[in-house]
């Protein structure tokens, strides 16, 4: 069945992927420059969105836009076009699997934003387009950044924009680039261009989905380990046996702040406030919750209403319980291929040194994924009769993130998980380096400690 679903190519995703690269590459070359083949990418928008809610919008926008008038409302239309085509292809991409989702909640809306800054170096950029971009554009986003940054409700969007605009700097001046990163930017302009919106039913900051309190058994499946130069971030993937008896596919997610030399195992050292979570995951154990808010797939952790539990492997729970496991709706903006990331098991397939064989299909392993804070290699992948992964959409194919696996390594049953080094490592070499290191941390700590105390 997984097989098939790999197989499948949904119908209209080719179109529908033709129809934002051709607003990708107007924004490459910018709204003030459009010429006959581009005004026709953007014209086509016009005969897709037809039939749709936004039909009348969608026409006047891009009307106007072509001979010339380029307005905030303007560009809101064609960031909905375009995150409106990307969530069309996301609930297509995943729908062959057959995961039963509940339903979308009625939203909370958020308190407005004043985000006038954010949207005018939007709609700069737009006009000028990626190669027009110089250092004095990309350096003029920073006042709205900062403005955004003071205020708490605008978090989101200030973080994004910080980030955008650092990229820009870096690049700029962006017409002696080689290779524009088309797609990225347009999907930061795009996200951020949404999120700004102060006007209209949502007034203010994207609608959230409300919280639910929540009690049972977390079950764990695996953990993806993000290491940033300043930060370092451990998702967890689980099931959750509510007190119902319902199965929920969730998400736990922790970060710390760190410095760019402290890299790999050492980089747990940086949880120290999560205790809890780190035996959880080190030792495969279940856990008791009680109490947590549950937005979305998203629980939210509370080391103070959890209560660790008997050893779960995890892959005797996802024989058992991720089939039938129910899945959170997915917020409207998160509705983008390259953000799917669906927990699998893989069983039965034939290994090689970057992919899968499973069923005649052919399955990439995403390699670049492994994380250096754990134990999983290349060749332990390789040699792997078992997987627990994160299915993820990207270039137009499928792959697979392995969070955990089993393997026959000289005639010996391994089982490797990307967090068993959640308490420190266990092999040999490992540890050595992670104790050099760990002794930089416990350096730079005692440090930044007197700093605060003076």
């Amino acid at each position: 069945m997984l097989a098939d679903a790999l197989r499948s190519r949904p119908s209209g995703l080719a179109e529908a992927l033709a129809l934002t690269d051709g607003l990708d590459d107007a924004l490459v070359h910018g709204l003030a420059r459009i010429d006959e083949e581009r005004a026709a990418s953007l014209e086509a928008l016009t005969v897709a969105f037809a039939g749709s809610p936004l039909a009348e919008r969608v026409t006047d926008s891009i009307g106007k836009i072509i001979a010339g008038t380029v307005t905030d409302e303007h560009l809101a239309v064609l960031a909905g076009c375009r995150a409106a085509l990307f969530g069309a292809v996301h609930d297509a991409l995943l729908a062959p699997f057959g995961r039963e989702r509940l339903p979308s909640p009625a939203p909370v809306t958020g308190p407005v934003l004043v985000a006038g800054g954010s949207r005018s170096w939007l709609r700069e950029l737009a006009i000028a387009g990626w190669r027009g971009v110089d250092h004095e554009l990309a350096a003029a986003g920073s006042p709205a950044v900062q403005a955004l940054l003071a205020d708490p409700a605008a978090g989101r969007l200030a973080v994004l924009l910080d980030g955008f605009a650092a990229e820009l700097r870096a690049a700029a001046p962006v017409a002696t680039l080689d290779r524009v990163p088309v797609r990225r930017w347009a999907d930061l302009w795009s996200r951020a261009l949404l999120l700004s919106q102060d006007a209209g039913p949502t007034r203010g900051a994207w609608p959230a989905q409300p919280g639910e309190p929540v009690d049972g058994r977390f079950l764990l499946l695996g953990a993806d380990l993000h290491e940033h130069p300043t930060v370092f971030r451990v998702q967890a993937h689980g099931l959750l046996e509510t007190a119902g008896g319902e199965v929920r596919l969730v998400r736990v997610s922790v970060a710390a702040p760190k410095v760019e030399t402290i890299t790999g195992p050492a980089a747990w050292r940086m949880l120290t406030a999560f205790p809890v979570l780190r035996g959880v995951l080190a030792g495969h154990l279940s856990a008791q919750v009680n109490g947590l808010t549950l937005i979305g797939g998203d629980l939210i952790w509370d080391e103070s209403r959890v209560t660790p539990g008997e050893p779960a492997d995890p892959f005797a729970t996802a024989r058992v319980l991720l089939g039938d496991a129910t899945a959170a709706s997915v917020p409207p903006l998160d509705r983008h291929p390259a953000l799917i990331a669906e927990p699998v098991l893989l069983e039965g397939y034939t290994p090689g040194t970057d992919a899968f064989d499973l069923d005649g299909v052919t399955l990439p392993v995403d390699l670049d994924r492994l994380p250096a804070a754990g134990p999983i290699t290349p060749a332990l992948v390789a040699a792997s009769t078992t997987c627990i992964g994160l299915l993820r959409w990207d270039a137009g194919r499928w792959s697979v993130q392995p969070l955990a696996v089993q393997a026959t390594v000289k005639r010996k049953a391994v089982t490797a998980s990307t967090a068993d080094w959640a308490l420190g490592p266990t092999e040999a070499k490992a540890a050595k380096a992670e104790a050099a290191a760990g002794t930089a941390v416990d350096v730079l700590r005692e440090r930044a400690g007197r700093l605060l105390r003076k």
